[in-house]
């Protein structure tokens, strides 16, 4: 029998054994609320441009009992709703042990390596690749704070390199063994002054290089990014891309923080980019953004962006709105677009950290209960910035000002876990130019693009939304089952127009 035809007949029996359940199955829809937000898309130079989202604290969310929703209100798994939006790669931390000596997690997520080979993992199931942050700390690294791992202690240079290598090769290994799909290893985080907890500038390109020679052992096809922030600082990042191949650090990928009530113009981070891509042949990329679409607070915890802090300033050139929000992350994007084809993507900093418990429109003895409850969730599940646990590592931070999130007036979910109308950005800073009936996006229509529609319907398979606006071939915003039959019918040549 005929190859195609065989599969025709398979695939009108699936179709009618699956009706009754497809029946039953949501419809995805690829498109809700678009046009109200405005997105000009971008031209972009490189075709795999990175729109990334670090949602490390999922995990500890959801524990917390959070719930994320689609726009139109309908509960989901966050990394589907990230997906559905365009969002094609997903950033998590890893610190190397997050607990005190009772097992009490230092809270931000308590992101060890088994947190970050669950989040790897649903990431992959909705075709998302992963960058592993590694921090190489027991919690947070910044410019300020490159704390040694508890167990590190003591360590010479020597030993440390050698244990920087074990741990790497380790936690990339269970990771990957989680089903992730390790695109990229990050070395560090924002190390400026240091990393594991070596500040002497001599030594920290020795770390630099025992941390990418384990990731170049474990998977050569993995890029390496290492990450410093303060771009405004132009002389100095431009120093560091110099020192770095002064010191012949292997790595692919020169990555800064950029949040624009801190960190200089536009202009100017193209320009740093601009520098180390020209001068070193390097990619790069901005490894955390983020911008608040209010200025209120819904968790009882002091916020980063507050009508207090960081709300004013000659770089702050958008509104505090769900399309300011969309307008700085689109701006983001084009800055580093603008560097050219070594421009390599951008991740939003946590943008599903959301509360716990809305605090919205209460006060008094309600608002303080509520508080109250939040506390208790961040001090058990990690999921506030720092448990008051974490006071025995660090002591003159999160041991004084634990608690929740300062960035939920940052996420792209209101305070209930429904979707903003901005996380759309992701998607539409892209130009789709999909064949309808395309759905495996192989350059023909045929029988195994229906059979996709149906696999998906029932979720055996994801379409990422390129394929999802292909299989929409009746155009009415969603992909069901009448699209599967009209590519059956558009096959068998009957025309639907």
């Amino acid at each position: 029998m005929n190859k195609k035809r065989l599969i025709t007949r398979i695939s009108a029996a699936f179709s009618a054994a699956l009706i009754t359940l497809l029946c039953a199955v949501l419809p995805a829809f690829a498109g809700g609320g678009e046009k109200e937000i405005t997105v000009e898309p971008i031209a972009f130079h490189n075709a795999d441009f990175i729109r990334g989202m670090d949602v490390s604290s999922v995990i500890s969310l959801e524990n917390s009992g959070v719930k994320f929703y689609d726009e139109n209100g309908r509960q989901a798994d966050l990394f589907r709703i990230l997906a559905d939006h365009g969002v094609n790669y997903i950033r998590v931390r890893v610190w190397n042990d997050p607990y005190d000596g009772a097992g009490k997690g230092y809270g931000g997520g308590n992101n060890d390596i088994e947190k970050a080979a669950q989040i790897g993992s649903r990431a992959a199931k909705y075709g998302m690749k992963l960058l592993v942050d590694f921090h190489y700390s027991d919690f947070w690294a910044d410019p300020l704070k490159q704390q040694s791992p508890k167990s590190w202690a003591g360590l010479y240079l020597d030993e440390r390199l050698s244990a920087i290598k074990e741990y790497t090769a380790s936690a990339l290994d269970s990771i990957r063994s989680a089903g992730a799909e390790i695109g990229m290893v990050q070395i560090g985080n924002e190390t400026n002054s240091g990393i594991a907890g070596v500040t002497n500038f001599d030594d920290i390109p020795k770390v630099f290089s025992a941390a990418a020679k384990a990731v170049r052992d474990f998977d050569p096809n993995i890029l390496i990014a290492v990450h410093f922030t303060n771009p405004e600082q132009t002389s100095t990042m431009k120093w560091r891309a110099d020192w770095l191949a002064q010191n012949n650090v292997d790595y692919d990928v020169f990555a800064t923080s950029y949040y624009p009530y801190w960190h200089g113009s536009l202009e100017n981070l193209t320009e740093v980019l601009r520098y180390v891509a020209d001068t070193y042949g390097k990619y790069v990329m901005v490894a955390e953004t983020s911008y608040a679409y209010t200025l209120e607070d819904s968790d009882g915890h002091p916020n980063t962006v507050s009508e207090w802090d960081n709300n004013s300033g000659d770089d702050l050139l958008w509104e505090f709105s769900e399309q300011g929000q969309a307008d700085e992350v689109r701006a983001v994007m084009n800055a580093v677009n603008n560097v050219g084809e070594k421009g390599l993507g951008v991740f939003y900093w946590e943008g599903a950290w959301i509360t716990v418990g809305d605090t919205t429109g209460l006060s008094g003895d309600a608002y303080t209960q509520r508080v109250n409850d939040n506390k208790a969730l961040w001090e058990q599940y990690g999921c506030g910035w720092a448990a008051s646990f974490a006071g025995a590592y660090e002591p003159d931070d999160a041991g004084q000002y634990f608690g929740g999130s300062a960035v939920d007036n940052q996420a792209f979910f209101d305070p209930s876990g429904k979707a903003l109308r901005s996380l759309w950005v992701f998607d539409r800073v892209v130009t789709y130019d999909p064949v309808l009936g395309d759905v495996d996006l192989d350059g023909e229509v045929t029988i195994l693009d229906a059979t996709a529609v149906q696999r998906y319907l029932v979720d055996l398979i994801y379409l990422k939304p390129a394929a999802q606006k292909a299989a929409d071939v009746n155009r009415n915003g969603e992909v069901d089952i009448l699209d599967a039959t009209r590519i059956q019918r558009m096959l068998a040549g009957f025309n639907d127009e």
